[in-house]
């Protein structure tokens, strides 16, 4: 049964979050930080990497104390479970009521026993722009699962590798699922499709560095692999559901320009042949291939995330 979702999103990226939250549903209506989503299974909210809380939607209202009084006055909850009431107000929101009134206001127009310390239930509040969202919370996503798996503590490590919250992300906006097949044509050691397998995708990486592909069956026992040239990928037409993958570039390869753009043309006219039709690949890149990839694909979404001073990613999500 579908149900509507709310979610308080991560700060960090300004579009990435509201991407990822095509895997789990369609989304409705967004805000900075904050989004409402139609979810036909709300327990795969529990795959996302760039969101912080998932709430039942309750209800909306104008970004005013007296608004959001009557919102609670209509939706009339009664709960006979320990419960708290949280207010979040990003920056930028038009409530000027102070965070401790509102989370009193909730305390008072709730019928049932209030508990700070140990609260069973949590009602939620995020204020965002003009608008002032209301929730129930179900879950909140485990960050320290991501830490866990940080590349530096895999068997196998290699400098300049993605970070595990962006590689989950990347593999939510490929809209893979579980028991589906996921490939990752540089595959390195393996980072991306980790998070692939974490939510119960099945993993194929190739590379063509022995080395690489070496320390990837050591960070990913039993996982599919194979050493691969990119652009003559050993895979039947049409045979897999998504692609995601982080292309190299010429600081780590040492290739010039001009090969390189041979490369992703070729990597990309094999990811295109080796995908389902009406498939993602989910593509990142260092530098401006809109113009390559427009020849293999259509070009759905295109994001930036600044990684430091000299190096800015390129997301390209492509069908």
């Amino acid at each position: 049964m579908k149900m509507k979702l709310l979610f308080e999103l991560s700060g960090e990226h300004p579009d990435l979050p509201i991407a990822e939250l095509e895997c789990v549903g369609r989304v409705l209506d967004a805000r900075p930080q904050v989004a409402v989503a139609e979810c036909p299974d709300p327990g795969a909210a529990g795959r996302l990497a760039l969101t912080h809380v998932v709430m039942e939607y309750l209800g909306e209202c104008e970004p005013t104390i007296e608004a959001f009084s009557a919102l609670l006055a209509d939706l009339a909850i009664t709960t006979t479970k320990p419960f708290a009431g949280r207010v979040k107000k990003i920056q930028g929101s038009g409530m000027e009521a102070s965070q401790l009134d509102l989370e009193r206001l909730i305390g008072s127009r709730i019928d049932g026993p209030v508990s700070l310390k140990r609260p069973v239930e949590e009602y939620r509040a995020v204020a965002s722009e003009d608008r002032c969202y209301f929730g129930r919370v179900l879950l909140r996503i485990d960050r320290g699962g991501f830490e866990f798996r940080n590349p530096m503590r895999r068997p196998f490590f290699h400098p300049g590798v993605m970070m595990p919250r962006m590689a989950r992300a990347l593999i939510n906006i490929s809209l893979v699922r579980p028991g589906e097949r996921v490939f990752d044509p540089f595959c390195g050691t393996g980072g991306i499709l980790l998070e692939a397998r974490e939510i119960g995708a099945r993993i194929l990486g190739s590379d063509f560095d022995p080395l690489m592909v070496a320390g990837y069956r050591q960070n990913l026992p039993g996982a599919d692999a194979m050493i691969a040239d990119a652009t003559a990928i050993p895979l039947s037409d049409h045979s897999l559901d998504a692609v995601v993958t982080d292309l190299p570039y010429g600081q780590s390869v040492r290739i010039r320009a001009e090969s390189m753009n041979k490369l992703y043309d070729g990597s990309l006219a094999e990811i295109r042949r080796i995908l389902r039709p009406e498939r993602r690949a989910v593509i990142v890149t260092h530098r401006n291939i809109t113009d390559i990839a427009a020849r293999h694909f259509t070009i759905l979404q295109a994001h930036e995330q600044r990684v430091h001073k000299s190096l800015t990613r390129r997301i390209l999500v492509l069908a």
